[in-house]
């Protein structure tokens, strides 16, 4: 990593975007130990990594500034009926790490900011649901718009968390969920339309 990093003159953005959530994460009772350490590892551990060295590199080459993006999770921020507790715990902690970072090194100039998908359209979601419509239905209905999230519409976020346009925003958690997190009774009708997305599972194969 380093060697790579330092082939383009250092880092001025970094985006700790991996993470898992297995089959096995359960409850509490289900979920076995391997899974959940092996969940905080890629998780947690992986986002720790990402911004040490990404400090380091800042640091290195003397930037003024940079920007940390970390992906976590809106589970993070509600609960669910369908436990996945690993991931639901790695999300958690990737919030709290990010906030602490962001204080840190706050007089460094580098900035660290949480980004809060709601889930996303993408092929991990569209085989997990398979054809089991009430399992979409279950959680379709929590959006206003009726509708997931599409990748582009989080890379946005990520563009402008990335840019200086964002240069007071710094600890925050970015919430892009379509109002989901804000919802009580959602509204009624067809659903909104979203933008052209780019990750149908078709178009990768």
């Amino acid at each position: 990593m380093v060697e790579t990093l330092d082939s383009w003159g250092g880092v001025d953005v970094m985006f700790n975007n991996a993470g898992i959530m297995h089959a096995q994460d359960d409850d509490a009772i289900g979920t076995p130990e391997a899974i959940w350490d092996l969940t905080q590892n890629i998780n947690v551990k992986g986002v720790w990594f990402g911004s040490k060295h990404a400090v380091l590199s800042l640091r290195r080459f003397v930037k003024p500034k940079g920007s940390i993006i970390n992906t976590a999770s809106v589970v993070a921020l509600v609960g669910s009926a369908t436990p996945q507790l690993a991931y639901t715990a790695s999300k958690g902690a990737v919030l709290a790490l990010t906030r602490e970072l962001a204080i840190v090194h706050a007089r460094e100039g580098f900035r660290f900011n949480n980004l809060c998908p709601a889930p996303l359209n993408t092929p991990l979601l569209q085989d997990w649901l398979g054809d089991d419509k009430a399992k979409r239905l279950r959680r379709e209905i929590h959006f206003p718009t009726g509708r997931f999230g599409e990748a582009i519409e989080q890379a946005q976020a990520v563009l402008f968390l990335a840019s200086d346009e964002s240069s007071f925003v710094n600890g925050h958690d970015f919430v892009v969920d379509g109002g989901m997190t804000k919802a009580y009774v959602t509204p009624e009708g067809p659903a909104a339309p979203g933008p052209v997305n780019n990750a149908l599972k078709e178009s990768l194969e």
